[in-house]
């Protein structure tokens, strides 16, 4: 039975509600322009056209998916974030709006070297990368699937120049000094796995959680990053919004001044960062 592009909209939405997608309308469209190989304006023009089979059969396959509750950017297999658009798989954590807090901060001065932690699909470095055209990066991962991911994303942004990308376990391995080293560790403790969105169950949960209390990785970067934070560099992490006040004071013992916490667009701690003196 022929359908228009109206009718398919309106039955998606009504679908994804079902299965508890709280902006199903919204996502519906997303699935459907790709589907169909039309932009959004496009298919906001044509909703009263008749859909062709093939597109139809794509828009099905791909709604059976976002039911089951996978995540629209596994679907798709990109992510907009920041400037850009990134190549996302199961591999890598999904780049969230929250994180361009991160590197909104990140910007706020000046830096040539930038030393990314946990780097997963690359968007925070190679976002930074692409605003300072004069800056390279390390990015590092546990997991290689990750780093490839990484490395797609910085060939398809022509930043494979100033970018390298290696396996390592925090600064294990690590040579040199950077004058910015930034990160979104895993902050969610294994306590709170268990509540999480059915999303989340799609995305790597070694990019999610330490298996602990959320804490393990800002005590390893605040543990080893004097040998490798320049004299005046930044530490900038990502956080969970009630681990502020403790990651902060973390950083103050580790030796790093004008300490902040930031808050996202929803006013919730969401940032941490703190400067290594000049004088050392």
């Amino acid at each position: 039975m022929s359908q228009t592009y109206g009718e398919l909209l309106s039955m998606a939405a009504a679908r994804l509600k079902a299965a508890g997608v709280v902006e199903g309308a919204a996502e519906a469209r997303r699935l459907l322009s790709d589907a169909a190989g039309l932009s959004a304006a496009r298919l906001g023009a044509e909703l009263g056209e008749t859909a062709a089979q093939e597109a139809v059969a794509r828009f099905e396959a791909m709604l059976m998916r976002r039911e089951a509750r996978e995540p629209v950017s596994h679907i798709l297999g990109k992510r907009q974030f920041f400037n850009h658009e990134f190549v996302v798989t199961a591999a890598v954590l999904d780049p969230r709006p929250e994180t361009e807090m991160l590197v909104l901060a990140a910007l706020e001065a000046p830096f040539e070297r930038v030393l990314d932690l946990g780097t997963g699909s690359g968007a925070i470095l190679l976002s930074l990368l692409a605003e300072r055209s004069t800056a390279t990066g390390l990015g590092t991962d546990l997991s290689p699937a990750a780093l490839k991911v990484a490395q797609k994303n910085a060939k398809l942004l022509e930043l494979e120049a100033r970018c390298r990308l290696e396996v390592a376990d925090w600064f294990t391995g690590i040579n040199g000094c950077f004058d910015l080293i930034v990160s979104n560790p895993p902050y969610i403790s294994q306590a709170e796995m268990a509540e999480l969105a059915p999303e989340l169950s799609y995305e790597p949960a070694m990019a999610l959680t330490d298996g602990s209390d959320g804490m393990k990785a800002y005590r390893a970067i605040c543990a080893g990053m004097t040998a490798h934070l320049a004299p005046g560099g930044r530490l900038i992490v990502e956080i969970g919004w009630t681990q502020g006040a403790e990651v902060a004071m973390m950083m103050q013992e580790a030796g790093l001044c004008d300490v902040r916490i930031l808050p996202d667009l929803d006013g919730r701690d969401r940032v941490v960062l703190g400067s290594r003196s000049q004088a050392l």
